[in-house]
């Protein structure tokens, strides 16, 4: 209780207004020992904020976004920098919103112990190729990044854990979906609560306005180049071609762990990257409409909504199931839950009568049997502060 009233006061006495708070880096030295490694051969690392008070047995897991690479060119231009390799890594990561330690800012999980899992190896923490291209030396071992960052938390006291929760945002959040079956056997004990926590994961299969599977073709090559398949459910991949598992709409079906669904009908990077790829918008047509919804014209509107109804199609389409829960903005913005003024605050979208933080405690805790929450606002919108 000590600690608690401690960090009130210091809440207070600084004016924390849901920038977060700075944690140490660990990097997984011994990682190296099960070829558990980034692009580079570099260790994983993590941060990790210990919890206190009544939830010291209570685990949040964030994997981190920054999409995927596609190509050994790609793949090797990210191993030089930080989503590619620890050794260019901050020392320090900023835990906000679902990561924060405050009750003021974070209501449910502020005392929970909390690990941010960096992503350095560009394919979800899915790729898994044994052989090392000695002329390129790129590593693909998103799945044994995964397993031994896990390995590590189990022996630093997640063995203990009695509620637990994968989350994270944007290619975090589609590797939290492909993962969250996975994560939940890691708790053999069924005491053990598990969930997880998917914000702006939910990429949907969608062309471009000028008809080409651009998003389709990009994720067919991210799983052949890490060989993806063989850590993606094979009740999907025996159904359909592998690289059609990496869309939530195909995989979801198939996740038996509870799981919470935050994104925007109209996610700012899908409408920049799968419905209008800059590269196939050779006039710029579209440069000013990407990042402000006001900038756009009445054509490009159009299309942005009809991708909206794409997204919410696909959604309801999913087969039903009663320990899932949604919360789906309208909001023109991409991965915020650990961003104070979008997770829980005065400036936070609310659907419902909810914030988001809300609306994932109630369905984590069981507080109510509704966990459907999707926003009745006909098109795309600016939320504050969303952008």
């Amino acid at each position: 209780m000590a600690t608690f009233l401690l960090i009130v006061l210091l809440a207070l006495l600084f004016g924390d207004v849901g920038y977060g708070l700075q944690i140490n880096i660990t990097v997984l030295d011994n990682a190296t020992t099960q070829d558990a490694v980034c692009l580079d051969g570099s260790p994983p690392a993590y941060y990790f904020d210990k919890g206190f008070d009544t939830a010291l047995s209570n685990w949040i897991i964030f994997l981190d976004g920054g999409g995927w690479c596609e190509s050994i060119s790609d793949c090797k231009n990210r191993s030089i920098k930080e989503k590619g390799s620890s050794k260019n890594m901050k020392n320090q990561s900023q835990f906000a919103g679902i990561l924060h330690n405050t009750p003021q800012q974070n209501p449910d999980f502020y005392n929970w112990n909390r690990v941010w899992v960096n992503y350095c190896d560009g394919s979800s923490f899915t790729g898994n190729v044994e052989h090392v291209d000695p002329e390129n030396k790129l590593y693909f071992r998103g799945a044994r990044i995964f397993k031994a960052v896990m390995d590590d938390l189990w022996r630093k006291g997640m063995q203990y854990a009695k509620n637990a929760i994968l989350s994270e945002t944007s290619a975090g959040g589609l590797a939290t979906i492909l993962n969250c079956d996975k994560f939940k056997s890691f708790f053999p004990n069924n005491a053990v609560k598990v969930k997880c926590v998917a914000n702006a994961g939910f990429f949907v299969n969608a062309n471009t306005i000028f008809g080409t599977p651009n998003i389709q073709k990009m994720y067919e090559r991210v799983v052949n180049l890490h060989e993806s398949a063989k850590n993606l459910p094979l009740a999907c991949t025996s159904t359909m071609e592998p690289s059609l598992c990496f869309f939530p709409e195909n995989i979801i079906p198939y996740v038996e762990t509870p799981l919470f669904i935050i994104n925007s009908a109209y996610d700012a990077w899908q409408i920049s990257n799968t419905l209008v790829p800059s590269n196939l918008d050779s006039t710029q047509a579209w440069k000013y409409c990407r990042d402000q919804i006001s900038e756009c014209t009445s054509s490009q509107i159009i299309n942005i909504q009809a991708f909206g109804t794409k997204f919410l199609n696909i959604l309801k389409g999913l087969t039903p199931c009663y320990t899932r829960g949604y919360f789906i903005t309208s909001c023109h913005t991409h991965a915020r839950i650990v961003w104070g003024d979008y997770w829980f605050a005065d400036t936070s979208p609310i659907i419902l009568n909810k914030t988001i933080a809300e609306a994932v405690g109630d369905w984590y805790f069981d507080r109510t049997t509704f966990h459907q929450h999707i926003d009745p606002y006909p098109g795309a919108r600016y939320c504050k502060r969303s952008t």
